[in-house]
């Protein structure tokens, strides 16, 4: 997969779009994915600023994921 930089911080649009495409059968791994990712930039955000406040990096990484009601 080819990365591109936008300028907007990621997942931007179209890398929502290529997940949710790339992911279409298997919400729940697109969730792990995600996670993991957002881990990661939680490490990487406090390894540069020690000390303050990181941003809201659950919004950003996977609060944007539909989820489907369990009925």
């Amino acid at each position: 997969m080819a990365v591109r930089a936008c300028g907007i911080a990621w997942p931007c649009s179209p890398a929502k779009l290529n997940l949710l495409a790339t992911y279409r059968e298997d919400k729940p791994a697109l969730m792990v994915h995600l996670v993991e990712l957002r881990e990661e930039a939680a490490e990487q955000f406090a390894g540069l600023a020690p000390g303050e406040q990181l941003p809201d990096l659950h919004r950003r990484f996977t609060d944007w994921v539909p989820v489907r009601s369990a009925e």
